[in-house]
């Protein structure tokens, strides 16, 4: 089994570089596990103060449950994964069965925050994008599919995503074994990713 990590802040084109390895690999040898999925329980709290938590903070995640979880998946055993919720910003209680597959593909703009996780992958990327396109994109995804209003998102994007950006997700660059710069027209890297998967395969 290959386990592949892949970091870069929000916006910044992951999922594109997901897809297009995905489209890249044999069907069914791959598995997509996404940090988002891995956000803290917050049943306990309030909704008005789960809304206040920052989630671009590395102790929103619930790391703990992601390393057993990937470590289960090494064993050739079946994860539940969780299922998370951004309207309410809390995990909804379901679950998604998921098997292990020759390539587990791991996604999230802070995973490479931890160390633990961080030794458990055999290829590290990065996806960099410019500040100002990121933000554009974050604009429309949270409007369009999570319901949030615009100042709120630059509210947001002003005091909590912009300082942990530059904190948390930036430095992880120098442990990338790869950094993609994304726009639409990357494929020569995507090419050598894919290379380099079907060598260790």
């Amino acid at each position: 089994m290959l386990i592949i990590g892949i970091a870069g802040g929000t916006g910044c084109g992951k999922t594109t570089v997901v897809n297009k390895l995905i489209e890249q690999l044999p069907e069914g040898e791959v598995v997509v596990i996404s940090q988002d999925s891995y956000y803290q329980d917050t049943s306990h709290l309030s909704y008005d103060e789960r809304v206040k938590i920052n989630f671009d903070h590395p102790r929103s995640i619930d790391f703990d449950l992601l390393v057993q979880h990937l470590n289960q998946l090494k064993e050739g055993k079946s994860i539940e994964q969780p299922v998370y919720s951004f309207v309410k910003h809390n995990r909804t209680g379901d679950t998604v069965l998921t098997k292990p597959r020759k390539v587990v593909i791991v996604e999230g703009i802070l995973i490479l925050t931890n160390p633990e996780i961080r030794d458990l992958f055999d290829i590290k990327i990065f996806v960099h994008a410019d500040s100002d396109e990121r933000l554009i994109r974050r604009l429309k995804r949270d409007i369009t599919e999570r319901g949030r209003d615009i100042d709120e998102v630059l509210n947001r994007y002003q005091t909590t995503l912009k300082p942990m950006h530059q904190q948390f997700i930036e430095p992880m660059k120098e442990y990338a074994d790869i950094i993609i710069p994304n726009n639409k027209y990357n494929t020569v890297a995507v090419d050598i990713v894919k290379t380099i998967i079907s060598d260790r395969l």
